[in-house]
C-alpha cells in the first residue's frame, strides 16, 4: 500500500499541482489572466534554460546508479540534478505565489512530496529536489522584480 502511494507521487502527483494551477488560473478574471500567462510562460522558459545550464555544470548520478540497485519505477541512468517534476511543480508554485500566496503554499508542499516521493522510489537525491526548488524560486523572484520595475 505504500508502495503504492509512492508511486503515484512520483509518477502522478505532479499533475494534480498542474490541476490546482490551472483552475486557479481559470478563475481569475481575465486581466489577471493575461499577467500571470506573460510571467508565468517567461518564468518557465527562464527556469528551463537554467535548470540545463545547471545540470551541465553539476552532474548528480541517479541514486540507483550510484548504489547499483533496482528503482521502484523505471527510469533512465541519465543526470538526477535538477529534478524535472520537482522543478516543474516549485516553479508553478514559485509563479503562483505572488498571486495567491495560500494556493502557492499548497502547491509547494505539494512540490516538496513529489519530491520526497522521487526520493523514496531511489530516482533522485535532496540536492536534486532542493536545487529544483531553489532554482524555481531564484528565477521567479528575479523575473518578478523587473516585471515590477518595469511597471
Amino acid at each position: 500500500m505504500i508502495n503504492s502511494l509512492i508511486i503515484f507521487g512520483a509518477k502522478y502527483l505532479y499533475l494534480i499541482v498542474l490541476a490546482i494551477a490551472a483552475i486557479y488560473f481559470l478563475k481569475l478574471p481575465r486581466s489577471q489572466q493575461k499577467n500571470l500567462a506573460i510571467f508565468g510562460l517567461i518564468s518557465l522558459a527562464v527556469i528551463f534554460i537554467v535548470s540545463r545550464i545547471a545540470g551541465y555544470f553539476y552532474y548528480d548520478p541517479r541514486p540507483f546508479v550510484a548504489g547499483h540497485f533496482n528503482p521502484m519505477i523505471a527510469h533512465t541512468a541519465d543526470n538526477g540534478f535538477p529534478s524535472d517534476h520537482a522543478l516543474l511543480t516549485s516553479a508553478v508554485a514559485a509563479i503562483i505565489y505572488f498571486y495567491n500566496k495560500k494556493i502557492s503554499i499548497a502547491l509547494f508542499i505539494l512540490s516538496l512530496l513529489v519530491g520526497l516521493s522521487r526520493v523514496l522510489t531511489g530516482i533522485h537525491h535532496w540536492i536534486d529536489i532542493l536545487g529544483a526548488i531553489f532554482l524555481s524560486i531564484i528565477c521567479t523572484s528575479i523575473i518578478h522584480f523587473f516585471f515590477q520595475r518595469r511597471g
